[in-house]
């Protein structure tokens, strides 16, 4: 659906403003797919554009090389319990089962979305009902390098077991926003010509789990944006999601995700993830 994917990214040039990747506005340079189909076919030209490379073969591959990459006023990684920081710094050895639930007012444009776009080009394809990811999820993690060997950014990506259809590719990294005090966790998920990006501020609560928000805000602070690149130029929006995970242990000890997504303030979804390792 050329016209279609066409379509939306005037959509969206029209509800953003122009940057400059390269100049006032590198904080947004991420990577994009130059295809309609997503799966891994970004993480090469990522690396390349690093002047580095993608692991494979690393064991015990995380997300982020350390979560004390994110220390800075407010956060402190030594504060996480020891399975929260694990969980992030060698993801691959984690197992993932995931529930979902909708609110009504939002499933019709979920599941529009779902078939339209998410499922076609295996990215952002959120699970619509429990039965889509009853036999569980397989998680891959490639780790991408600079040119000496330092870890910077990692893909992971999420695929259904019954079907082997990608759900999510995701390139996870640590990012400082202008004028933050400290940084934020970055993700963003490439798209043809474009990719949406998240900024995750993190914090500590008192037990020891992780809080991750992207709240309303200013253009430039902590939240959701949709980039794409339309006729020779770069357009970035603000987007209208906000989300939060809570990670903590529960009273059994297991590992566990609170994942809540909201439009404009409400509630659209919700995803519960167990996270278990071995």
């Amino acid at each position: 659906m050329p016209l279609l994917d066409l379509g939306s990214r005037k959509l969206w040039r029209a509800l953003g403003r122009p940057v400059d990747l390269a100049g006032e506005h590198p904080w947004l340079r991420a990577p994009t797919s130059t295809g309609a189909v997503v799966r891994d076919g970004w993480l090469a030209a990522e690396a390349d554009r690093q002047g580095g490379y993608v692991d494979e073969e690393s064991p015990g591959a995380g997300l982020l090389p350390s979560m004390a990459a994110l220390d800075g006023p407010g956060f402190r990684a030594v504060d996480l319990a020891p399975e929260v920081r694990d969980f992030y710094e060698h993801t691959s050895d984690w197992r993932v089962e995931v529930w979902s639930s909708w609110a009504p007012w939002a499933w019709p444009g979920g599941e529009l979305v779902s078939r339209l776009f998410g499922k076609r080009v295996e990215q952002l394809a959120l699970p619509m009902r429990p039965l889509d990811v009853a036999h569980g999820m397989d998680s891959r993690v490639s780790v991408i390098r600079d040119a000496a060997g330092r870890q910077v950014a990692a893909g992971w990506l999420r695929a259904l077991r019954a079907t082997g259809e990608v759900v999510f590719s995701g390139c996870y990294s640590v990012r400082t926003l202008p004028g933050a005090d400290r940084p934020s966790v970055h993700v963003a998920f490439p798209l043809e010509s474009g990719n949406v990006q998240v900024f995750l501020r993190p914090r500590v609560l008192p037990d020891g789990s992780f809080r991750l928000d992207s709240p309303p805000g200013p253009f430039g602070a902590d939240g959701a944006y949709v980039v794409v690149e339309d006729g020779g130029r770069t357009h970035a929006s603000r987007a209208p999601v906000h989300e939060t995970f809570h990670v903590h242990l529960d009273d059994r000890g297991v590992l566990r995700t609170d994942h809540e997504l909201r439009m404009w303030g409400a509630t659209a979804m919700r995803l519960h993830y167990k996270l278990e390792r071995g």
